[in-house]
């Protein structure tokens, strides 16, 4: 009986102390999460307008000088930019993520991957560990961005993906992220990053009349690879937000577990601990009993 009390104990003090964590844990992500909200809800206007924008651009221009990055080709050659964590407890984050970029290759990129034509570039290491172990074409290069996030590190990524479609190392580059809606729902997107998308025509619409200065090949030349740059960083700062939201519901739930487990072993210990001490009372009373006799 008292093995059985002393075990009850030591359970009660280890569940005690992952709780510890799991609060503390939940309380740094809400702070990382307020700037991370903040920085993504000041990003997503001014990203969405220029994509926008650039989208009308190309839908409105023929094929041309500084129209390479639209351009549209047979697609042999497959990148992925898949943006993941580089930590985990954060629920199923990581895991829906990458669950959604394999579906993306088996469902529309089987032919490409059967001939080894699908490249994963990794932003977080979480996706890295993952893809690399699965044997996927994956890329390091840029999973450690999340240890110093800032324009310029993402841009790095973003001039790198443009080159190689440039040069036709690739046919098409997709971005695989979480877009941050609030700290207890992300939606998980593929989203496509080149050629340009263009903004499908719909019947009786009126074409956009833009007037350039200065020249539209200037302008064109000038801007794609910025609002491209633009692109990348607000689906890395969605992912970043998204982390940190899941990973503080996850530890709230954490803690409530906790919680449960808590009062189900006090709940237990306290039977426990009735129950020798009737049996040490009984065993008196019998002795007692015993003497009188």
């Amino acid at each position: 009986m008292a093995g059985q009390l002393k075990e009850v104990r030591n359970r009660i003090k280890s569940v005690q102390s992952t709780q510890q964590i799991t609060k503390a844990m939940k309380m740094v992500s809400a702070a990382k999460l307020r700037r991370a909200q903040d920085a993504i809800i000041q990003m997503r206007p001014y990203a969405q307008k220029l994509q926008e924008m650039l989208s009308n651009i190309v839908s409105n221009s023929e094929a041309g000088s500084g129209m390479s990055l639209a351009a549209e080709r047979p697609v042999e050659k497959v990148l992925l930019i898949v943006i993941t964590s580089d930590r985990g407890l954060a629920g199923a984050f990581n895991a829906n993520i990458i669950k959604l970029a394999k579906a993306t290759i088996v469902e529309k990129y089987a032919d490409q991957n059967k001939k080894g034509n699908v490249t994963v570039w990794n932003i977080g290491k979480k996706g890295y560990e993952n893809f690399i172990k699965g044997n996927y074409k994956a890329d390091a290069t840029f999973k450690d961005i999340f240890l110093n996030l800032t324009f310029e590190n993402v841009q790095k990524a973003a001039k790198a993906a443009m080159k190689a479609f440039e040069e036709k190392e690739f046919d098409v580059v997709e971005i695989v992220y979480s877009q941050f809606k609030n700290a207890a729902t992300q939606r998980f997107e593929v989203e496509r990053y080149l050629p340009i998308p263009k903004v499908e025509k719909k019947a009786g619409a009126v074409k956009a009349d833009f007037i350039y200065d200065p020249s539209k090949e200037q302008l064109i030349a000038e801007l794609m690879p910025k609002i491209l740059n633009t692109q990348l960083y607000k689906a890395v700062l969605d992912s970043n937000a998204s982390e940190h939201g899941a990973r503080m519901t996850a530890m709230d739930k954490a803690s409530e577990n906790a919680n449960e487990m808590l009062r189900a072993l006090k709940i237990s210990y306290n039977r426990a601990r009735q129950a020798a001490i009737t049996t040490e009372l009984t065993e008196i009373v019998s002795g007692a009993a015993a003497l009188q006799g």
